[in-house]
C-alpha cells in the first residue's frame, strides 16, 4: 500500500504465533466495526461516515497482509447519538460481528462513550472529530495517559485558537475578544487555564473577555451582550449551536453593537443550512459572516493512500452522488477507513487484536486527510492533523466556505479574502 512506513517491532509473544502459525490455504475473515450515528440528534453529522462507507466497500472486501490473503466485512452498528446506545454497538461489534477494528466519530459525550467500551472490550478503536483534549478529559485522564487500544486524531484547542488569532489579527489586530462559551464540557475546556485559549490568546497580545455561561439551548443572551459592550469588544469567538449563535448575533444588533468578526468552532464548522432548517437562523448567519476552523476541503493537497483520490474528487462525487453540499468530515471519515485498512495490513497478525492495537501505535501513514502520525502526538494515542482558517461566504448555492488563512500550513491553498462584517453592511 502506498504512502506507509511500519514503525512498530512485534512483541516476542507475536513474533512466536507468526512461527507457529500453519499457512492457511483459504482466506481467513476479518470484520471491521463502525459505530455511527444512524439515528437521533447527530444523525445528519453521520451521513459523510454513511456515505464513505458505502463508496470504499468494493475496495474492502478483501486484503492482503504480506503473502495473507484475507476477506473483510464491515459491520456497521447505530449509537443513536447516545452515549448508552453507542456502549452497547460496541460490545455487539465484539460479541456478535466478531470485530477486530472499531471506527468511530461525531458526538462528544458519544464518541468517548465508544472508546472507553473499546478499551473495556480489548479492542482497538480509531476516532476523530474533536480535540484531543477534549477526548481525554471527557474520559476522566490527564494529558500524558497512554491507553492500550484506543486511537484518536485531530487537533488540539490551541490549534484551533492560533488560527483564529490569526483571523482576529486580520480583522482588528491586538483587541478584547469576547468569549461566549456554553456550562458544557465544551465550554470549560476553552476556559481552561492551561488547555484553553487563554495561553495562546495572551502570548499573541489578545485580552481574553468572558461574556458568561449559558445553558443550550439558549433563550437570552441580552446579559452577554452587555458585557460585550461594556468591554469593549468587537471581535467574539464561540463554540455555539447555529440557532445559539445567530440569537446572540441579533440581540447584539438590536443593542445597536455588531461584531466585526465571530470565530466559531463545533457545529459552525458545517454550513448553517446543515444542521438547522430555519430560514431566520441562515439569514442572520449569513450576515454575520462567521469565521471557522478547516480540516478539510475539496482545495486541500492530499490523495487517498487506498485509490489515490484527491480531495477534489471526494468532494465533487459526494455532491453528485448525494446532491448535498460537501461537508468537512468527508475526509476524515475516508482516512478512518484508510487507517483501518493500514492496521490489517501491517499488522504481524491481523486477526489478534493485540497486533492490531500494536500496528496502530507506530503508525504513520499518508490519508486523504493529510499525514496521520501516531508516533509523534501531543499527547500518547493521537495524531494530529493540521488546521486552517475559513469564511463562510454567501454563494448562489448556499453558504460556501473559503479558506482565508493558512498561516502554518502554506501547502493548503487560499480561496478566498477574510471580511470583516462592516465591509457589507
Amino acid at each position: 500500500m502506498t504512502g506507509v512506513r511500519r514503525h512498530s517491532a512485534p512483541v516476542r509473544g507475536q513474533r512466536d504465533r507468526e512461527k507457529e502459525r500453519p499457512v492457511n490455504t483459504r482466506p481467513q475473515r476479518l470484520s471491521i466495526g463502525v459505530v455511527a450515528p444512524l439515528t437521533g440528534r447527530l444523525a445528519s453529522l453521520g451521513k459523510p461516515l454513511s456515505y464513505v462507507l458505502r463508496r470504499l466497500a468494493p475496495r474492502l472486501t478483501h486484503i492482503r497482509n504480506g503473502t495473507r490473503r484475507y476477506d473483510v466485512s464491515v459491520a456497521v452498528r447505530d449509537s443513536r447519538s447516545d452515549p448508552g446506545a453507542a456502549q452497547r454497538a460496541v460490545r455487539d461489534l465484539v460479541a456478535v460481528d466478531g470485530a477486530h477494528i472499531v471506527l468511530t466519530m461525531a458526538g462528544t459525550r458519544v464518541l468517548p462513550a465508544v472508546a472507553d467500551a473499546c478499551e473495556a472490550s480489548q479492542i482497538a478503536c480509531v476516532s476523530t472529530t474533536f480535540p484531543w483534549q477534549a477526548y481525554v478529559h471527557a474520559r476522566g485522564v490527564h494529558p500524558g495517559h497512554r491507553f492500550q487500544w484506543t486511537y484518536h486524531f485531530a487537533w488540539g484547542l490551541d490549534d484551533i485558537a492560533t488560527v483564529f488569532a490569526h483571523m482576529w489579527e486580520g480583522i482588528s489586530g491586538r483587541r478584547s475578544v469576547g468569549c461566549l462559551w456554553n456550562d458544557d464540557l465544551q465550554g470549560s475546556l476553552l476556559r481552561h487555564e492551561t488547555y484553553g485559549f487563554g495561553p495562546v490568546a495572551s502570548a499573541r497580545g489578545h485580552t481574553l473577555v468572558d461574556l458568561g455561561t449559558y445553558r443550550e439551548p439558549a433563550h437570552d443572551f441580552r446579559a452577554q451582550v452587555d458585557r460585550m459592550r461594556e468591554h469593549g469588544a468587537d471581535l467574539v469567538t464561540s463554540a455555539a449551536t447555529a440557532s445559539d449563535l445567530a440569537l446572540f448575533h441579533r440581540q447584539a444588533r438590536e443593542a445597536g453593537l455588531r461584531p466585526r468578526l465571530i470565530t466559531c468552532s463545533r457545529w459552525l464548522t458545517y454550513p448553517h443550512t446543515h444542521t438547522t432548517s430555519a430560514p431566520a437562523i441562515h439569514t442572520e448567519l449569513a450576515d454575520a459572516r462567521v469565521a471557522t476552523l478547516v480540516y478539510w476541503s475539496p482545495d486541500h493537497p492530499y490523495r487517498s493512500s487506498l485509490d489515490g483520490t484527491t480531495c477534489t474528487d471526494l468532494a465533487h462525487a459526494y455532491q453528485q452522488d448525494t446532491g448535498a453540499p460537501w461537508l468537512q468530515p468527508l475526509g476524515l471519515a475516508h482516512a478512518l477507513l484508510e487507517t483501518a485498512h493500514h492496521a490489517l495490513t501491517t499488522a504481524i497478525d491481523p486477526t489478534d487484536r493485540t497486533a492490531v492495537a500494536q500496528a496502530l501505535a507506530g503508525a504513520t501513514l499518508t490519508t486523504i486527510a493529510g499525514t496521520l502520525d501516531w508516533t509523534r502526538g501531543p499527547t500518547p494515542n493521537t495524531a494530529l492533523l493540521p488546521l486552517v482558517g475559513g469564511q463562510w461566504h454567501p454563494s448562489p448555492r448556499g453558504p460556501r466556505l473559503a479558506i482565508v488563512t493558512n498561516t502554518g500550513s502554506p501547502d493548503i491553498p487560499l480561496t478566498g479574502e477574510l471580511l470583516s462584517a462592516r465591509q457589507h453592511g
